[in-house]
């Protein structure tokens, strides 16, 4: 609502005011596209997507588009931040909390589970610990600002990670920590790191620590 009211840099000093921006980034009113390699294309109606579940839970899932969008649903509003120097606020996101799917039973991690890895179309990997996705603000999400997701932005669906305006959560990361054309969980014993944490970026990826590259 504020980038309604006010020009860029009056909206990003009123967040500043907020201890809202991370360190090192900028506002955006915009919605930059950002990632790697191709963008895939689904059927009009993803009869060729799936979603799988898999690796230390008591028993894989595999849900087709139908089934998905029958699970529970929520929305979340977030800032979400960009390692390229970029935050958006108040981004408005709907879609399916993981959290929710294990706490109601729809996926049963083996006691073993401590990290994930989402994988995307075109074999794209990112990682994280299972306890960060069970935040209220991560969100499996299909709709972005009350409508389908964009292509560029992950459609038909997207883990999406961000902060709240109170930062009240316990962990926040960059956006590249949420793959667009997700297409698989992997529940894991250890930590395996996916495209860009291979290749210099830094796994944990805080940014208020502004954790962009690892140095390695």
């Amino acid at each position: 609502m504020l980038d309604r009211l006010l020009g860029r840099r009056e909206q990003e000093k009123e967040i500043k005011s907020q201890n809202r921006l991370p360190p090192g980034q900028s506002l955006t009113q915009k919605f930059p596209v950002l990632h790697y390699g191709p963008t895939p294309h689904y059927k009009k109606d993803l009869s060729d997507w799936d979603l799988r579940v898999f690796g230390l839970v008591e028993e894989e899932k595999v849900w087709d588009w139908e089934a998905f969008m029958q699970l529970p649903r929520t929305s979340v509003t977030m800032d979400i931040h960009c390692v390229t120097r970029w935050s958006k606020f108040d981004t408005t996101w709907e879609g399916v909390s993981l959290k929710t799917l294990i706490d109601e039973g729809f996926i049963k991690p083996l006691p073993s589970a401590t990290h994930v890895v989402q994988h995307a179309d075109y074999n794209y990997t990112t990682n994280t610990p299972l306890d960060y996705l069970l935040q209220d603000v991560v969100l499996m999400a299909t709709h972005f600002d009350g409508k389908p997701l964009e292509i560029e932005h992950g459609y038909p669906m997207r883990m999406t990670v961000g902060s709240l305006a109170d930062r009240s959560e316990k962990e926040t990361k960059y956006f590249w920590k949420g793959a667009k054309w997700l297409r698989g969980l992997e529940f894991r014993s250890s930590d395996q790191l996916g495209f860009w944490e291979r290749n210099g970026y830094h796994n944990v990826a805080d940014p208020w620590d502004e954790q962009r590259f690892s140095y390695r």
